[in-house]
């Protein structure tokens, strides 16, 4: 079990202060403090947490209904917040197989809630950086749960804001996907600037705390999807993508974060 000083309560975390927007209890008054800061520079920061999270719920769901994806790989997870991805992919497919990756100790410390699987499925944590991609693919908690022959969905929900362009994070995204056959997807989310120029000092009051953060423009998202088949409607403000009834009347700068989901032909 990680101490409170592994967990450096001290000291805002991205991971929980994302939990504050969404209304969790797993934060500290440094995560509330940083959180808050952020939220005057930038009030809609609670709107993209929450868009984001939505997003995640249906394109998994489009994943595991309408295409039949088995298999999925979640890289920088955060903090579990019901539904996880495998309560979502799971409750469709109960044979589903979800591999969880996150490298905060604050994660691993409630990891046993990302491990309770349907009992004709199986879930994993795996504690690697998502820098470091050749340490997931390797793992033998990812090799033992997932049969790389078959299609994965690779899923980088609102990670790689926060990885600057000197961490190539392009290359990350290419080499993951390189691992993984074809039929495979890829879905993600990414903060922007696009709609509201404020989200430029939101990511401001994150490097100010010493958390890595950009926010990419359009084309700048799109690049991460270079050679897949992009699923319509393609690179949107995430609350455009296939939306449902419960998904509310917002502007884009409300919203401020690109979502899409890519094939690998």
């Amino acid at each position: 079990m990680w101490s409170t000083t592994d967990l450096k309560i001290d000291v805002p975390h991205s991971a929980r202060m994302y939990d504050y927007y969404l209304g969790g209890k797993d934060n500290f008054p440094a995560d509330r403090q940083a959180a808050e800061d952020a939220l005057a520079v930038f009030p809609n920061a609670l709107v993209m947490a929450r868009q984001n999270r939505a997003f995640m719920v249906r394109v998994t769901s489009y994943l595991a209904g309408e295409v039949g994806v088995r298999q999925f790989l979640d890289v920088g997870t955060g903090i579990p917040t019901s539904p996880n991805l495998h309560e979502v992919v799971q409750g469709i497919a109960p044979e589903s197989r979800v591999v969880y990756a996150d490298n905060d100790p604050i994660v691993l410390t409630h990891a046993r809630a990302l491990l309770t699987s349907s009992p004709q499925g199986r879930t994993a944590y795996l504690d690697a950086d998502l820098r470091d991609p050749a340490r997931i693919l390797t793992a033998p908690e990812l090799r033992n749960t997932l049969d790389l022959t078959e299609p994965v969905a690779l899923s980088l929900i609102a990670i790689l804001h926060f990885v600057p362009d000197d961490a190539d994070p392009y290359g990350i995204v290419r080499r993951l996907l390189d691992a993984l056959p074809s039929g495979s997807f890829l879905a993600l989310t990414h903060a922007t600037a696009d709609f509201d120029p404020a989200a430029l000092e939101l990511a401001e009051k994150y490097r100010e705390q010493g958390i890595s953060a950009v926010a990419r423009n359009r084309v700048e998202v799109a690049r991460f999807f270079d050679g897949l088949e992009l699923v319509d409607p393609g690179v949107q403000a995430v609350h455009h993508w296939r939306p449902d009834s419960t998904v509310p009347d917002l502007t884009d700068a409300q919203v401020s974060i690109y979502g899409a989901l890519g094939r690998k032909p």
